[in-house]
């Protein structure tokens, strides 16, 4: 029973917050209702006993999405004085929004550890499925994952170029210059009488 109602819940709001995604006008609030919609996605993952595939949906695809909010704030020069203004308004949306995932959580944990979800298993043995796709992933597949990584560096490294404005009062780093530099440039001869100090 407690596995039924998490499901239809967790079902209900996906299903509710990816329909709200396209409908909203505003960006940033498309992009919480997608966090939500992947959310209640993740916590279906874990009633099927798919845990891995739930933990790779909250920390890859949240996290993209929290960085993509990121850019987008910094892209569109969005006023902060005017979200200040405006917090008390949208501040029983935020309750409401904070309750629903408390719901789903506290559903999902009690669905699982109660025993009652489906316990899907990659290989036989004592091992969990977490265990499992991490010996599988850092052995076998281990050049595939360290690729996606310098990818997704390549990447971060991009979108921090494309939005990097140019300001006033801001030393930069000259490299030609730092490698160009000789003995003469770099190095001043200064002559001390002797029994006089540098600041005498």
């Amino acid at each position: 029973m407690l596995v039924t109602i998490s499901f239809y819940l967790l079902a209900f709001v996906a299903i509710a917050a990816a329909l709200m995604v396209v409908a909203a006008r505003n960006p940033v609030h498309s992009v919480m209702y997608l966090i939500l919609t992947f959310f209640s996605a993740a916590g279906l993952f874990i009633l099927m006993g798919a845990e891995f595939l739930a933990l790779l949906l909250v920390m890859v695809y949240v996290g993209a999405v929290a960085v993509l909010f990121l850019f987008v704030v910094m892209m569109l020069d969005v006023d902060f004085a005017e979200l200040k203004a405006g917090f008390l308004q949208y501040a029983p949306y935020g309750m409401i929004l904070g309750v629903i995932l408390f719901l789903e959580m506290f559903f999902v944990g009690a669905a699982y550890f109660t025993g009652e979800t489906k316990k899907a298993v990659v290989y036989s043995g004592e091992a969990s499925n977490l265990e499992r796709f991490g010996e599988v992933l850092y052995t076998k597949y281990a050049f595939f994952f360290e690729a996606a990584g310098l990818i997704l560096l390549v990447a971060m490294i991009g979108a921090i170029v494309l939005t990097l404005r140019p300001r006033d009062g801001v030393r930069k780093q000259d490299v030609t210059q730092q490698v160009s530099r000789t003995r003469e440039t770099a190095i001043e001869m200064v002559d001390i009488e002797s029994g006089k100090g540098v600041g005498s």
